[in-house]
């Protein structure tokens, strides 16, 4: 049996996602949201079905709505992100601000010198003042803080840091694969940015991909798999698993030098072990999800 993948209208979608974002501020009495961005596809997506929405919001509304953009980066990033993020902030007509958090960092190491022995922790540390910085400047000018996961990332891997990009106030995207993200950058008008090699930028040369060994377009047909009644054992011998595998493999040799999982089992595994991590770190910091209308069809 073939796993499904789903499709999407897009501009029914951004709508409801669009809604979603204006539905959770208006609500509480709130001025706007504010929005890190990155310069990659996920925050470059809610980046732009959020201004769309606030735009036609506020055509018909007396009390406007305010999208605020913040550009966080440190020494570890590529510069070339920054650019990339006021490139977006400013075709979008956002207004935006880019705040060095270097020297935020820098103030832990008398309190936690041991988190600069670290990259890992260092990574984190990274996260987790973004968060702060967003969160006061939410906080200062009553909006509220728009997350820019994905589905695969935060709720099938859990590949993020719990109290820093993982603390929002929403998901807009929740509901999206990266494929799918992909797909409404390019609807959006970034299609130069859809192919961007997701990173957390946390770590100097760090990828998503080096990190996990697979990539989220895998994370996505074993997630679809698991929801349309494939247990682990059939996944484990279902024909487009082993084939993405296998061109994922070599893609990863290719790039790294050696494997990272020598068979589908071991990646499999990791992806359920981090999958029940997704879980329990969804239960402690649990954003709202836009809800959205996804096609599955053969």
């Amino acid at each position: 049996m073939k796993i499904i993948l789903p499709t999407m209208n897009a501009e029914k979608v951004a709508n409801q996602i669009g809604d979603f974002i204006i539905n959770e501020i208006v609500s509480i009495g709130y001025t706007g949201g504010v929005l890190g961005i990155s310069g990659g596809v996920d925050s470059t997506v809610v980046a732009a079905i959020t201004k769309k929405a606030f735009d036609k919001y506020n055509e018909t509304h007396e009390k406007k709505i305010e999208l605020k953009g913040y550009l966080l980066p440190s020494r570890v990033n590529n510069p070339k992100d920054t650019e990339d993020g006021k490139f977006v902030a400013e075709k979008l007509g956002i207004q935006y601000e880019i705040l060095e958090i270097e020297p935020l960092v820098e103030g832990f190491r008398k309190t936690n010198p041991e988190t600069f022995e670290s990259g890992f922790d260092m990574g984190n540390l990274y996260s987790e003042m973004r968060a702060a910085v967003l969160h006061r400047k939410g906080g200062s000018e009553k909006k509220l803080v728009i997350g820019t996961g994905n589905r695969g990332e935060d709720f099938g891997v859990g590949y993020y840091t719990l109290f820093g990009d993982g603390a929002v106030h929403m998901s807009p995207i929740g509901g999206l694969s990266k494929r799918l993200v992909r797909e409404m950058a390019i609807y959006m008008g970034f299609e130069t940015l859809s192919t961007k090699v997701p990173t957390a930028g946390l770590e100097e040369g760090q990828t998503d991909f080096k990190d996990l060994g697979y990539s989220y377009d895998f994370v996505e047909l074993i997630e679809e798999g698991k929801r349309q009644g494939f247990d682990e054992d059939a996944l484990e011998i279902q024909e487009q698993v082993i084939e993405m595998f296998k061109v994922e493999k070599e893609k990863y040799i290719g790039l790294y030098g050696k494997a990272k999982f020598n068979g589908v089992n071991d990646a499999l595994n990791d992806l359920v072990r981090r999958g029940k991590i997704a879980k329990g770190k969804a239960r402690i910091v649990a954003p709202p999800v836009a809800e959205i209308n996804l096609d599955y069809e053969e």
